[in-house]
């Protein structure tokens, strides 16, 4: 059974840093494309970052500069390290993992980023 488990998610000042995690469990790994969505009250789900089985990247224009996003296929884990956060980042945090074909799309159960000012 595939999961993924995010990690990370805490209450930081606005300025500070967080590095978000995804784990992968039961698929392979280095076959998938990944992203960050982020869903804050009352707004619909972005996209924040993704990247690819080669590593490209692309990102949102909000988080440019301010976030990355990397991967290590020997963890299986996909990460997200914040700087420079700001008040309107707080957001439900989710991972999305995308495969060969249309059964392999799969979310994380989400953790909470709270940017206080």
């Amino acid at each position: 059974q595939v999961q993924l488990v995010e990690s990370g998610g805490e209450v930081v000042q606005a300025g500070g840093s967080l590095r978000l995690s995804c784990e992968a469990i039961g698929m392979v790994f280095k076959f998938y494309d990944l992203e960050w969505h982020r869903q804050a009250p009352g707004q619909q789900r972005e996209l924040v970052a993704a990247i690819t089985m080669t590593s490209t990247t692309r990102y949102a224009d909000s988080v440019k500069g301010r976030f990355t996003i990397s991967r290590n296929n020997a963890k299986d884990t996909v990460y997200l390290s914040m700087n420079s956060l700001r008040p309107e980042d707080t957001a439900v945090y989710y991972c999305h993992a995308k495969g060969p074909g249309p059964d392999h799309d799969y979310w994380g159960q989400g953790t909470q980023v709270t940017v206080s000012s």
